[in-house]
């Protein structure tokens, strides 16, 4: 693999991720009513993604060192997007817990008790909403980070993005010329 193929790579999976933000069930921007079975399906998707990023992580070890350290770069860029990973589909599955809760819960809605308990899984619901939005932000961030560092843009793309009004022109690397492909999440050759 060349460093413009990695660093596409490393840009695709922080595409998903940021992808992977945009479904959650409720944001800043657009709040959407909470449904337990559309959480869960995020959370299953999130699963998956993790499990292939660990794919890409092990694909990459055994594929050996590239000349440079380049490999070592692209592991640890992969690598590095594990902990935020998990860190959302933790809060994710905070999130279906109190929802769970919340269904449980729903015939004693009118008790003192049971309201005062409702309310605090909202709260608590809205807080790990933004734990996974924060940690979805952050493994995205990595990834377009070791992207950079893996094929660095040129001083002359650095300076026109330096101009750019559309910040996400800015934050990542340009494409390449280069024909071959960047293997996408979700169709990763798996040689084990």
């Amino acid at each position: 693999m060349t460093a413009i193929s990695d660093a596409l790579a490393l840009q695709a999976w922080a595409d998903a991720f940021h992808a992977q933000r945009g479904q959650l069930p409720w944001s800043f921007s657009r709040p959407r009513p909470l449904d337990s079975a559309a959480v869960a399906r995020q959370l299953s998707e999130l699963g998956r993604l993790i499990s292939e990023l660990g794919d890409e992580v092990l694909l990459r070890a055994e594929a050996g060192p590239a000349p440079g350290g380049r490999q070592a770069r692209v592991v640890t860029g992969f690598a590095s997007a594990m902990r935020p990973a998990g860190k959302a589909a933790s809060a994710l599955g905070e999130v279906a817990h109190q929802l769970a809760f919340l269904d449980q819960t729903e015939h004693l809605r009118d008790q003192p008790d049971a309201r005062d308990a409702r309310e605090a899984a909202v709260h608590v619901i809205a807080a790990a909403l933004g734990a996974a939005n924060h940690a979805l932000h952050e493994a995205a961030r990595s990834l377009r980070a070791a992207a950079a560092t893996v094929a660095p843009p040129s001083v002359r793309v650095q300076a026109a993005r330096s101009r750019s009004t559309n910040p996400i022109a800015a934050s990542g690397p340009l494409p390449s010329t280069d024909t071959t492909t960047a293997p996408v999440p979700g169709r990763i050759a798996r040689g084990r």
